[in-house]
């Protein structure tokens, strides 16, 4: 599938989900080594079509399309900047992960499998106003190995291999987010053992070929 067409469909998706509501969040694509697509700011991502897209370069500058850059894109830039394995990034506010955000409570607990090994670790970064180094401060010191961050008052920003790998990422991190919103009401999670968790990664990386890197491990 086209590339542009592809984070189009992520637009859509993240808007119809309730991700992100009117013209908020922003997604982007690595073109190759020299530039990327990302979405302009002031635009509604369920209105987004392929031409409303535009081609920046590594410092931001646009390259081609109508529309201004949105003051996140720096959060973006990080992450290609710093991360050869991430093509994809979707800053967005989706309720229930947003929530965890706006309280100052981690999601980053060992407790629901498919959560430990798809998303691993799950940082809380300290607040940061968006356009100004305080960005960089809050964010790089987890950029070069997680997949997912909470950003503190703010919302979340995942990385993919791919659009749709980083999409996926937003949804099971909001599908977690509201596990342990009902398990809060019903008493609190159980936390997997260090035991069990070496026996899950065993599982993962032996029979399904899934390895999780160490820092990213609860262990």
């Amino acid at each position: 599938m086209p590339l542009r067409k592809e984070l189009i469909q992520a637009c859509h998706k993240i808007y119809a989900n309730g991700f992100v509501a009117a013209y908020d969040g922003n997604l982007s694509a690595r073109i190759d080594d020299n530039k990327l697509l990302i979405t302009p700011s002031g635009k509604c991502k369920g209105e987004m079509e392929e031409k409303d897209l535009l081609e920046i370069d590594y410092e931001g500058n646009v390259l081609s399309g109508d529309g201004l850059v949105s003051a996140e894109v720096k959060m973006h830039l990080l992450a290609y900047q710093n991360r050869e394995d991430v093509n994809a990034v979707v800053h967005s506010h989706p309720i229930h992960a947003s929530a965890f955000c706006v309280v100052n409570k981690e999601l980053s607990q060992p407790i629901f499998p498919e959560s430990i090994l798809s998303l691993g670790k799950i940082p809380l970064c300290k607040y940061s106003t968006i356009s100004t180094e305080e960005v960089e401060e809050s964010i790089l010191p987890y950029v070069g190995y997680v997949w997912v961050l909470l950003l503190q008052n703010h919302g979340v920003l995942a990385f993919g291999k791919s659009i749709k790998d980083a999409y996926f990422k937003v949804e099971k991190l909001e599908h977690f987010a509201k596990i342990m919103t009902v398990a809060e009401i019903l008493g609190g999670a159980n936390k997997l053992s260090v035991d069990q968790l070496k026996k899950l990664y065993m599982v993962s990386e032996e029979i399904y070929g899934v390895n999780v890197d160490d820092k990213m491990k609860f262990l």
